[in-house]
Order: C-alpha cells, then sequence, then structure tokens
C-alpha cells in the first residue's frame, strides 16, 4: 500500500507540480483520490485506471476539484473501458450541485452524477466506511465549508489530510499519531502578516505534528510564488520528526 502525491501545488498548478490530488493505493481493491485540482486527471493515468477509486473532497475551492467534470467525462464515455459501477463520492452538503454546474451543458442547469458516482456528505468526526479503507472529516477554518481527513487503511496505518485551513485544534485531533501527515503550508515559514483564517505557515504545520505526535510529517499546497524551504525551516522549529517536501509524483510507501 501507498500514497502517491499527484499533485501538492497550493491555490494553482505550478509546471510540473498539478495543483491538489493525493492517490491512497491500497494492495488490493480500489483506491481513494483525496481532491482533483487542475492537472491531476492527467498524472494519475500515469498510476492507474481513474475508473478505479472514490473520490474524496476537502473543499470546492477551484484547486480541488475542477478537474472532476473531466473525470466525469471519463468514467462515462471512454470508448473501451467506462466505469463499470458506482463509486462513492464524499464531500461537502452542496457538492452535487457546485460540482453539477460545472459539468452541466447549459448554464444554470445541474449534471446529475449519480449514474456514476454515490454521493454521501460528510458527518463531522464519524467513521465513514469507505472500501476497505474508514474515513473521518474534522471541520477546518476555511472560508467555505472544508474539511480534513484521517483515513485509516485495512493494515492500520493513519493517513492525515489537513486540507485548507487555518490553525485549529480539530487538526491535531485529525492528525493524531497519523503514520503520515499531509498538512498544508501555504504560508512559508511564518505567519507574520498572513491573512487571518486562511492557511498555514510551516511553524503551524510542525507545532500541529508534534502535539499530535505524527510519525512523517509531508509539507503541501505551497503555491508557485511561494516559500518551500522556509516552510520546512518553520516547521523544523516546533517538529523533530521527519519532514519531506512534496512533489507530484512523491510516493510514500505504507
Amino acid at each position: 500500500m501507498k500514497v502517491i502525491v499527484l499533485g501538492s501545488s497550493g491555490s494553482v498548478g505550478a509546471p510540473g507540480n498539478p495543483a491538489s490530488g493525493y492517490l491512497i493505493q491500497p494492495s488490493n481493491g480500489q483506491s481513494l483520490l483525496m481532491d482533483i485540482g487542475p492537472g491531476v486527471l492527467a498524472k494519475m493515468q500515469e498510476y492507474q485506471n481513474p475508473n478505479d477509486a472514490h473520490m474524496l473532497f476537502s473543499h470546492l475551492h477551484p484547486d480541488h476539484c475542477l478537474d472532476f467534470p473531466s473525470l466525469l467525462v471519463w468514467r462515462r464515455y471512454h470508448p473501451t473501458a467506462p466505469a463499470q459501477h458506482r463509486n462513492i463520492c464524499m464531500g461537502p452538503h452542496h457538492t452535487p450541485i457546485h460540482l453539477g454546474r460545472l459539468s452541466a451543458d447549459i448554464p444554470d442547469e445541474v449534471d446529475d452524477m449519480s449514474d456514476t458516482f454515490d454521493f454521501h456528505p460528510w458527518r463531522i468526526r464519524h467513521p465513514h466506511p469507505i472500501g476497505d479503507f474508514t474515513v473521518t472529516a474534522y471541520p477546518t477554518i476555511h472560508p467555505i465549508e472544508s474539511y480534513a481527513m484521517r483515513v485509516t487503511a485495512p493494515n492500520g496505518r493513519i493517513i492525515a489530510y489537513s486540507g485548507d485551513s487555518a490553525y485549529s485544534t480539530e487538526l491535531i485531533d485529525c492528525a493524531r499519531n497519523a503514520d503520515i501527515f499531509l498538512c498544508e503550508a501555504n504560508w512559508g515559514k511564518s505567519c507574520d502578516n498572513k491573512a487571518p483564517n486562511m492557511h498555514m505557515c510551516g511553524q503551524d504545520a510542525g507545532i500541529i505534528a508534534t502535539k499530535a505526535n505524527a510519525k512523517h510529517l509531508i509539507l503541501v499546497h505551497i503555491p508557485p510564488w511561494g516559500d518551500p524551504i522556509g516552510a520546512m525551516e518553520g516547521a523544523r522549529q516546533h517538529y523533530d520528526g521527519p519532514i519531506s517536501l512534496s512533489y507530484s509524483g512523491m510516493e510514500i510507501p505504507l
């Protein structure tokens, strides 16, 4: 089993790094795809059939969801291998309407995804069985309805993903004893002059990882104009465990 970073650029895609998309591949069975920002579907094709994954949304800002209409095209209209069954889709309550408008043919129409996805809204701190995994969503601080995710794998390993958030104690619970903590560090080294309730810096990520006793901190969602080295330095000030900078194609075995 492994986690594959398909894309981890923050806010927009970067050269060689799509926006947010994280693939959890089990040894057997269907994968989980956490977010599907611009460029993620193309990268996913390097690793597996895009039909063979359940879809999980942290939130519906464009850099986390804009490849979803293209995924519907793949699932419905692939000439030789369309999807053979429905997969689960989890996300904010208004996901079917928001994304249905993106994939509809007529303005203000809503494309019904229920032919190919079985949608369920997140229930906060409720364990959702999805295939062989269990996924629990935690609320985050962001301008729209947003969630972090805690994924428990069949082998007992735990993957935590912050989604987009300002510092929150909810993230500590989400990442508690996680084997991998994918945590945003959009703001670089420190949070000086940071917009309120918007994203985190490396120092925030390090503090949360330490309080949660996470085993491996992986910094994500750093924009092309960001400061990845500073984000790592900030995290290191507060966290003594292994820290990695994410990149497209990064594989983390579990």
